[in-house]
């Protein structure tokens, strides 16, 4: 699908130019040179097909959970190095880090991201995955590339086939980044403490793409700016005085408290956070209790903070502990008992994209794929430790774009008749394979390229 797409640009870009020259004016001269270098990057695309998608196939089919990703990492680094890249394993846990060098030139990172969830998959597609795991608490799980991280793997691969291939095209060098334990948020942080930036060389831009699953298969989208949230997971132990349910005045209930301080976090944002600036409070776990009549000591509660800034997040944090507080005071808890609020070393920044990289790398996509085939998106408050790569002093530019992977016929018909598309993180989520993993190839090396360029 894509490459009909790219084709018919392309006939229409010869056609422009030829009219161009014939009236003897300019500039379409970039676009006419374009042309050469998108028809090599097909012609490798159609010539690693086959085995990228098996290769997509087998890592779908084999998924393995954040930190626990030893055999996805293996066959990550020795199918690098067959491109020709210098692959160093365990950066950071399982990462990976392969270098492609080819002369002088700026260093271009691009990451992909390794785990996958624990879900039961329910796809019904003949790769789907059987694999099951322990968690760390003993239970067992099943498990599934619900997230699109297999997709990112294959593109991945692809991009580091097509460099080897068309390695008169471009130089510099790139550095290939298999990053583990995205879903966890501390996959990024791990590899950067691990030395990714000393041992091996410094960027100079860094590139990343995610599968959005509420876009058609086909397109790109790149936010500007604050594109993905600042995430923070917060804990919160509600203490009280435990009793009989026949007597509450002996006690002071917790699950009271609890229901009063979840209110109470409802008014945050909406009246202490000025209306222009995105922030959320997610309470998604409230525990406690054991019977019907006993009133219990404590109630545990679990929140997600989302916003697009430090200062934001911390002034969020800072209201809950006082909401805590002050509820906790009415209802006559003493100070030492006062709710103890957490907040747990598992957090992610903003991702921000750098806005004149994401000029360039979106005008870029406009030459390639088509006007209407390039989405400019709008900032959301998924979180993506991606991030932290952006954090480094002195500043790196850091994009992650969009690739689209939804097939664009099961599109209209959900919308024509009002049905939900199965987002990431659910367990009937899947690519559309081939239009989705085909434009991620050429999306991300005509970008890699255009930073290269000779």
């Amino acid at each position: 699908m894509v490459e009909s797409y790219v084709f018919r640009d392309l006939k229409a870009i010869v056609y422009c130019a030829l009219i161009t020259i014939c009236m003897g004016l300019s500039g379409t001269e970039k676009l006419y040179a374009q042309l050469p270098l998108a028809r090599q990057i097909l012609s490798v695309i159609d010539q690693e097909y086959n085995s990228l998608e098996s290769l997509y196939k087998h890592l779908h089919a084999h998924p393995e959970l954040s930190l626990q990703e030893k055999q996805t990492a293996e066959l990550l680094a020795k199918t690098l190095a067959k491109t020709g890249c210098q692959v160093s394993k365990g950066i950071g846990g399982h990462g990976i880090v392969g270098i492609m060098k080819n002369g002088p030139g700026p260093v271009v990172m691009i990451r992909t991201d390794m785990d996958a969830l624990p879900l039961k998959e329910n796809t019904g597609v003949d790769f789907a995955s059987s694999q099951v795991t322990r968690l760390d608490s003993g239970k067992e799980t099943a498990l599934m590339h619900a997230c699109g991280h297999d997709m990112h793997m294959a593109v991945w691969l692809g991009v580091a086939r097509v460099l080897t291939k068309l390695k008169k095209e471009w130089s510099g060098t790139v550095v290939f980044v298999g990053q583990p334990a995205e879903e966890k948020g501390v996959g990024a942080r791990a590899m950067l403490a691990d030395g990714l930036f000393t041992k091996f060389p410094r960027p100079d831009y860094a590139l990343a793409l995610h599968v959005n699953s509420a876009m058609e298969s086909g397109k790109v989208g790149i936010c500007s700016g604050y594109a993905l949230a600042s995430i923070d997971a917060v804990d919160i132990l509600i203490k009280g005085k435990g009793g009989h349910g026949s007597v509450p005045q002996l006690t002071i209930d917790p699950i009271v408290l609890a229901s009063k301080i979840v209110l109470g976090f409802q008014t945050i944002v909406s009246r202490e956070i000025a209306p222009q600036v995105p922030a959320l409070i997610t309470v998604g776990s409230i525990h406690g209790g054991t019977n019907d009549n006993i009133i219990p000591d404590d109630v545990k509660l679990e929140l997600s903070i989302r916003s697009f800034g430090d200062d934001v997040q911390q002034s969020l944090i800072e209201k809950i502990k006082r909401t805590c507080d002050g509820i906790a005071h009415a209802a006559g808890v003493e100070k030492q008992n006062y709710p103890v609020v957490t907040t747990r070393k598992e957090n992610t920044p903003a991702v921000y994209n750098d806005p004149v990289l994401a000029k360039r790398i979106f005008e870029n996509f406009v030459k390639l794929l088509g006007e209407e085939k390039v989405v400019s998106l709008s900032p959301e408050m998924f979180g993506e430790d991606f991030g932290w790569y952006g954090r480094e002093k002195p500043t790196i530019p850091t994009l992650i774009y969009s690739i689209g992977s939804v097939n664009p016929e099961k599109m209209a018909d959900a919308k024509m008749n009002n049905r939900t598309i199965p987002s990431t993180h659910s367990s009937a989520y899947l690519p559309d394979m081939t239009p989705s993993l085909r434009t991620g190839v050429l999306s991300m090396s005509s970008a890699a390229l255009l930073l290269l360029k000779k």
